[in-house]
């Protein structure tokens, strides 16, 4: 069997959904590391603890999905333009 062409939006959506899913697994240790450095913080400035742990585990996980939707497109779109000219990806399956 060999692989042709890759879908590129199914290959984008994809590899968006896997990099969002380690933008949350980065985002947890962050916002536990803000959250702890917003009780060593000097008063006055421990709102910005939470902020940023809260801010990490929303922010992250989108960002990581934005970039990947992007990178997932342009790896599908070189894949069948180097496919068309080398050959597909050969896959045994069973």
């Amino acid at each position: 069997m060999i692989v042709k062409r890759v879908g590129v939006w199914s290959a984008a959506r994809l590899y968006a959904a896997i990099m969002a899913a380690f933008g949350v697994l980065i985002g947890i240790p962050f916002a536990l590391f803000s959250l702890v450095g917003a009780g060593l913080a000097p008063e006055g400035q421990s709102w910005m603890g939470p902020v940023f742990g809260i801010g990490a585990i929303v922010f992250l996980p989108v960002l990581y999905g934005v970039m990947g939707l992007v990178i997932g497109a342009v790896s599908a779109v070189l894949y069948n333009f180097f496919a068309s000219i080398v050959g597909g990806l050969s896959v045994d399956v069973e």
